[in-house]
């Protein structure tokens, strides 16, 4: 009874903070803007391109339901594409409101039509966040290829010295923390503190196993790629809707993409804020490197990311909104098969 007298409370406190996270950075990021400078963009945009980019983020929804079928289907279990896609759905609606409840919320719809126990579906989510960092890491690698010079400008620019005698002694204590870790890992999660994450991290190491138990690896593989070029030309083609940012270039679209996911990983209340100042600091690494204003750049980035970002809440309101109902035909269905 306790435990469910504190549930409330937690989930105010982590609304409560994921908002204070998201108004200080939309603060920090908006911080000396002139807003008829981006008033004057959004007018000028060609939301054409939106509405394009928009289909790709929708069609991201829909490689993810039929990937998350190829993980369930060596456990037993033969789930609709609808169902898995209206559960994908709801999960990101719960993360508007309480961030990262998302997972847990997917899971639990997924029971109420398809009976999959939630702790079997919640460990294939665990395996699609690790494949999704993989992922994302691929383009970090793409971006630091094509457009470290954009990075390099921007720390130059801004004053920063990159010191490589200490990037080498943090990934040195890195590795050795790392190790130590893995060799006291049984004495540490006799502690009630560090048992939490080592769980996390078993999770992580299970889930990287787990891929090799698939039956189509091959269609595994192909769908992922397909959710990742979806996210890609979703984030991308927005450019093409901005005449500061209508040239931008493929690479370009490496270094977007990646600053925008990394926005999106803070927890603030729908990426709001974060988002907005990962665009901001992307776009001016860019225009740097490009020999134009950093001003210009940080404006031209805000100006994209309140394109880009309400672009995104609406298909997760649009998509999660749809899914309610759908859901309850779908438990409606199940309990009268049953």
């Amino acid at each position: 009874m306790e435990k469910k007298s504190t549930s409330p409370i937690k989930s105010v406190l982590t609304i409560v903070i994921s908002l204070a996270f998201a108004g200080f950075f939309l603060w920090f990021a908006l911080k000396g803007l002139d807003f008829k400078v981006i008033q004057k963009s959004l007018a000028k945009a060609n939301y054409w391109w939106v509405l394009f980019a928009a289909c790709f983020g929708i069609s991201a929804y829909w490689f993810r339901a039929i990937r998350w079928n190829l993980m369930l289907e060596p456990m037993g279990h033969a789930i609709s594409n609808s169902n898995s896609l209206w559960s994908i759905s709801f999960g990101y609606l719960m993360n508007l409101t309480i961030p990262r409840s998302g997972e847990v919320a997917r899971a639990t719809a997924l029971y109420g039509v398809e009976k999959v126990p939630v702790d079997k579906s919640f460990g294939t989510i665990i395996l699609e966040r690790v494949v999704d960092l993989v992922c994302m890491i691929g383009f970090l690698g793409l971006t630091l290829l094509f457009k470290s010079e954009a990075i390099l400008a921007f720390y130059k620019d801004s004053g920063i010295n990159i010191n490589p005698t200490k990037i080498l002694i943090a990934i040195l204590i890195l590795v050795v923390g790392t190790v130590l870790f893995f060799v006291f890992k049984k004495k540490l999660a006799s502690i009630s503190i560090f048992e939490k994450i080592i769980n996390f991290i078993d999770g992580i190491f299970q889930g990287l196993t787990s891929i090799f138990k698939l039956k189509q690896k091959g269609k595994f593989i192909l769908y992922t790629l397909g959710i990742w070029i979806s996210y890609y030309f979703a984030a991308y083609l927005v450019c093409f809707a901005l005449p500061e940012t209508s040239n931008f270039t493929i690479a370009d679209g490496f270094l977007i993409i990646v600053v925008g996911t990394l926005g999106m990983m803070i927890p603030a209340s729908g990426g709001i804020g974060a988002f907005n100042l990962a665009m901001k600091y992307g776009f001016m690494a860019l225009f740097i490197s490009m020999g134009k204003s950093g001003e210009l750049g940080g404006e031209t980035g805000l100006t994209y990311s309140f394109i880009s970002l309400p672009l995104q809440i609406v298909i997760m309101l649009v998509m999660g909104l749809i899914s309610i109902p759908m859901l309850a035909k779908g438990r409606t269905k199940a309990v009268a098969d049953k």
